[in-house]
């Protein structure tokens, strides 16, 4: 019999959790957001920007790349199984998005204590071209998990 080791095991709840939220995630669906990798505290999400995302300007909505970042942010607070939502975010805007961009959004936990986290997510084009960042704050709700295992 194999046991896993810490990592695998919080890799594998992390892939369960992510799974069941994408699920029920009608905006990822509906934008078709899609999940490139998650693991504890960290989730890697892509987005092509669509002709409807676009603004008077012609390029993307920033509030169309603060959902990818939000979604990305969501994925890797939630891979504890702990069901988190954010209290708080900020985002900054880089460089204009063009329609059809690809665009990838990185989430990373910077803290994790008590029931707050704080994450950065950088979001980047399809040439690895940082467009914007966000941070966000995280609250964990008591007693209450994804899933029951």
């Amino acid at each position: 019999m194999t046991t896993l080791s810490p990592q695998q095991l919080a890799q594998t709840l992390a892939a369960k959790v992510s799974q069941a939220m994408l699920a029920k995630d009608r905006v990822a669906q509906d934008l078709n957001i899609q999940l490139l990798s998650v693991g504890a505290g960290s989730a890697t999400m892509t987005m092509t920007v669509q002709e409807r995302m676009l603004n008077g300007f012609a390029i993307c909505h920033g509030g169309y790349i603060t959902i990818l970042a939000d979604t990305a942010f969501a994925y890797a607070c939630n891979s504890y199984n702990d069901v988190t939502v954010a209290s708080s975010l900020g985002i900054e805007f880089i460089a204009a998005v063009q329609g059809g961009d690809a665009l990838t959004a990185k989430a990373t936990e910077i803290s994790l204590a008590g029931r707050t986290g704080l994450y950065d997510i950088d979001i980047s084009n399809q040439d690895g071209k940082r467009v914007a960042v966000m941070r966000g704050r995280s609250y964990r709700l008591k007693d209450k998990k994804m899933l029951a295992l």
